[in-house]
C-alpha cells in the first residue's frame, strides 16, 4: 500500500491541476466539464486517504515483501459450483431485463419473474438429497 496511496494522489492533483485549467480556458461558462474533473480529482484524494490510512496501519503487507510467495497472500476463495447452469439463465434474464427497459416494460416484467425463479434455483442447487431442508 506504499505505492497505490501515492499513485491516487497523483490522480487527484492531475485531476485538481486540469479542472482548473479547464474552467480558466471555458471561463467558468460551461461548469459541468470543470465540477466533473474536480469531482474527480475528489474520489482520487479520498482513495488516497482511505489507502494512506489503512497502509499506516499495516505492519507490512505480503505484497510489499520481494522475496513472497504467491501463497501468502491467497486465502480461501469459497466454494464454487462446477458445473451450475444457474448463472447462464441468470445472465440471460438479465439481459431480457435491460432489453425490457429499452424495448417494454412487458419484457422487463417477464425478464424480472425468471430472474427470481433463476435467483431461488441457484440458491436452492444443492438443498437435494440429504442436505435438503
Amino acid at each position: 500500500m506504499k505505492v497505490e496511496w501515492v499513485m491516487f494522489a497523483i490522480l487527484g492533483v492531475f485531476f485538481t491541476i486540469v479542472g482548473v485549467i479547464y474552467g480558466l480556458v471555458t471561463g467558468w461558462g460551461e461548469p459541468v466539464g470543470a465540477v466533473a474533473l474536480l469531482l474527480c480529482a475528489g474520489l482520487g484524494f479520498m482513495i488516497a486517504f482511505y489507502l494512506w490510512l489503512t497502509a499506516r496501519q499495516l505492519p507490512v503487507r505480503p505484497d510489499d515483501n520481494p522475496d513472497g510467495e504467491i501463497a501468502d497472500i491467497a486465502g480461501p476463495y469459497g466454494t464454487f459450483a462446477p458445473y451450475s447452469w444457474w448463472p447462464l439463465w441468470l445472465g440471460l434474464t438479465a439481459s431480457l431485463c435491460f432489453l425490457g427497459v429499452a424495448v417494454g416494460w412487458w419484457v422487463f416484467a417477464f425478464g424480472a419473474v425468471t430472474g427470481a425463479l433463476a435467483t431461488i434455483g441457484w440458491t436452492f442447487e444443492f438443498y437435494k438429497d440429504e442436505h435438503a431442508h
